[in-house]
């Protein structure tokens, strides 16, 4: 795993979304039925080159993995105002864009990120969560999983452990069975101060 310890910290984050939908739209904020039907349209896209997985547990992963989070930024002080955050990426991600063939982008400056309502993960917080083992999926421990940080640690983190290497993998079969180390994920507890329209 390759490490890029002398790069620059990006000053943005990134939320990435398909382009026949709005950003910030969260299964977590469905009823299950609705998340559901909303997954299975997903999936049909893969025939059209989208590449996100759900698994039949995607969803109890997901809970358990928000749970973990939002209590874990409790702890560290944070004060959340929604039940599961909105996802951004620090800088971007080729690996993440590289999804589905019609991602959008909105990018945010870090700044502008509620500072009691923003933390984030190294990696993504389903790896950092490690719930992954529960579900059969590959897990290597780290010494910053199960870790959830305020924005101010940014800096020190990336100091101690440099950024993840990101790039667009030759092919996304399988991706969700490999180990997963491609990007800082940072969470937003609370409506991003952005206009979207």
């Amino acid at each position: 795993m390759t490490r890029d310890s002398e790069a620059r910290i990006p000053t943005f984050a990134t939320h990435y979304y398909l382009a026949d939908r709005e950003p910030f739209l969260s299964l977590s904020d469905l009823p299950v039925d609705e998340a559901t039907a909303v997954m299975a349209e997903l999936h049909a896209r893969r025939r059209n080159g989208y590449q996100r997985v759900f698994g039949r547990r995607y969803m109890e992963l997901r809970q358990l993995t928000e749970a973990r989070l939002r209590e874990l930024f409790v702890q560290a002080g944070g004060a959340p105002d929604r039940r599961a955050p909105h996802y951004f990426v620090l800088g971007t991600s080729a690996w993440y864009r590289a999804l589905a063939p019609d991602t959008r982008e909105v990018r945010i400056e870090l700044t502008e990120l509620p500072t009691g309502a923003a933390s984030f993960t190294y990696p993504d917080s389903f790896t950092a969560m490690a719930f992954a083992p529960r579900f059969g999926l590959p897990y290597e421990a780290r010494p910053y999983h199960e870790r959830v940080y305020r924005m101010h640690e940014l800096s020190d983190v990336v100091a101690e452990f440099g950024l993840p290497a990101d790039a667009p993998d030759a092919s996304y079969a399988g991706y969700q069975h490999r180990p997963f180390e491609r990007y800082i994920e940072i969470q937003c507890w609370a409506e991003p101060p952005l206009d979207h329209s």
